[in-house]
C-alpha cells in the first residue's frame, strides 16, 4: 500500500484555500460576471450576491457556514424541543 502525503491517503475532496474546488469555480465564474456587470452598466447587486456567496460557501471542517445557518435554524425554528422538569 503507498501512503501519499496529500490528505486521508487521496480520498478527501480537493480544497482551494477556504472553500472546495466546486464552490471556488463558482465563486470565480460569478466574480469575473460581477466585475463585468459593474463595468458596463454600474450594477452592485450581482457582486454582492458573489460576495455573499463566498461567505456562505467558505468551509472549515467539512461545515460550510450555510450548513451552519441551516443547522441554527433547524435547531431553534423547526425542531420540536421537549423539556421535563424534575
Amino acid at each position: 500500500m503507498k501512503t501519499y502525503i496529500y490528505p486521508q491517503n487521496l480520498k478527501a475532496k480537493p480544497h482551494l484555500w477556504l472553500w472546495g474546488m466546486r464552490d471556488f469555480v463558482i465563486l470565480a465564474i460569478a466574480a469575473l460576471l460581477s466585475v463585468v456587470l459593474l463595468v458596463h452598466s454600474g450594477l452592485l447587486f450581482p457582486l454582492a450576491g458573489a460576495l455573499c456567496f463566498a461567505f456562505m460557501t467558505i468551509r472549515m471542517e467539512d461545515t460550510t457556514v450555510m450548513n451552519y445557518l441551516g443547522y441554527a435554524v433547524r435547531h431553534f425554528v423547526t425542531s420540536q424541543k421537549y423539556y421535563e422538569w424534575r
